[in-house]
């Protein structure tokens, strides 16, 4: 498409933000709206592997996404005591850069909302899209605002519940919660934290480094009928939840549990359209259409892939609708096989299917996620 076309990204998450760096990248005009005025996340970490490192390079961020975060080169997998069984080696994707790479939210959010500005690309926050009406030359938009704006095409990257993906795809299932949760607490970085550490078992818990001085824990437990938990009293929960944890270290950890509005608690979900992946000139990315659980650490993976390819596959095509079939037979099957993989993980911990042992699935993984995108 010409390098003058138009696109709207709907949500200013990792996939909308890189979606508008990619595209500014090769040229298009790109306007994102978000629907939170304060543009806010949540401020425990995320772990991202080596080809979230490639695809930062190709971006041309690395510079500033490693200065925010913490490189490393290996796994460790420890079994609940403590001990460590296994330490995986993880590829370098890009020779001279790390295999992974440990940040917190906000300095990630930081690094991709300046960088969108800086590129060019508009953001207009505590925005919304009423409709969009696609008359085959382009989609009219109108904003919560009451304003109009029209595009060649628009992008949904709004997320897990994507209001984009229920307009253009009002027969999709909801998404499907697992019968788990994941908790998530920042403390002071161990000093023999060099990598990610996962301890095995039923309560599953895992350390990321994410500075010199920080590191974040989760925790995925069992959350039979998806309970809510009210703020007041939710670090008390946490901790007991870690009680039948025998790590010496997660203990120690447990008793720093202290501060409510610490504590970040998420019930995990998750949901896969096999269907088409855009209708007209609107597609969806990123979490809109394949949102995973975190067990293999993809789900921003993938989104920011998403947003190289589809950036690629619109400048060789001539005809938004050839690109967005390009995009989709590209990413298909990669995407399918971290939902599936993570959903295979996560049952297993529930002893609803078969037990995945970690230290395989993060083999399998890294190989999987080595190859071209």
């Amino acid at each position: 498409m010409a390098p003058e076309t138009s696109a709207l990204v709907i949500g200013g998450g990792i996939g909308g933000l890189t979606a508008a760096i990619a595209l500014r990248g090769k040229g298009l005009a790109v306007k994102v709206i978000e629907r939170d005025p304060n543009w806010s996340v949540y401020g425990v970490g995320i772990i991202q592997q080596g080809n979230v490192v490639r695809a930062m390079a190709a971006l041309g961020l690395i510079e500033d996404y490693l200065h925010a975060g913490w490189g490393f080169d290996q796994v460790e997998i420890a079994i609940p005591t403590g001990q460590i069984v296994a330490k995986i080696p993880t590829p370098r994707l890009v020779e001279g850069l790390p295999a992974n790479v440990g940040i917190g939210r906000r300095a990630l959010q930081k690094v991709l909302g300046d960088r969108t500005r800086a590129a060019g690309a508009e953001v207009r926050l505590g925005i919304t899209a009423e409709t969009l009406e696609d008359d085959g030359n382009g989609v009219t938009v109108r904003f919560n605002d009451g304003s109009t704006g029209r595009y060649d095409l628009v992008i949904g990257a709004d997320g897990l519940y994507s209001q984009t993906r229920a307009t253009l795809f009002p027969d999709t299932p909801a998404p499907d919660f697992t019968g788990q949760a994941v908790w998530r607490y920042n403390f002071p970085r161990l000093p023999d934290l060099k990598g990610l550490r996962v301890f095995e078992g039923p309560t599953g818990v895992g350390l990321v480094p994410l500075s010199d001085a920080l590191m974040y824990m989760y925790v995925t437990t069992p959350e039979p009928g998806n309970p809510r938990y009210p703020r007041e009293g939710i670090a008390a929960v946490m901790r007991d939840k870690l009680a039948g944890v025998p790590a010496p270290a997660i203990q120690r950890l447990r008793d720093q549990i202290v501060e409510d509005d610490e504590v970040v608690y998420k019930p995990l979900e998750w949901l896969f359209v096999e269907g088409p992946w855009h209708k007209g000139r609107v597609v969806l990315l990123g979490d809109a259409i394949h949102a995973t659980t975190p067990h293999l650490g993809q789900g921003a993976g993938m989104a920011i892939e998403d947003s190289i390819v589809l950036a690629e596959e619109l400048v060789r095509a001539d005809k938004p609708g050839a690109a967005f079939d390009a995009f989709r037979a590209r990413r298909f099957e990669r995407c399918r096989y971290i939902v599936e993989s993570s959903r295979a993980i996560c049952l297993g911990q529930l002893g609803l299917a078969p037990l995945v042992e970690n230290a395989s699935a993060t083999r399998a993984m890294f190989t999987k996620v080595s190859e071209p995108i």
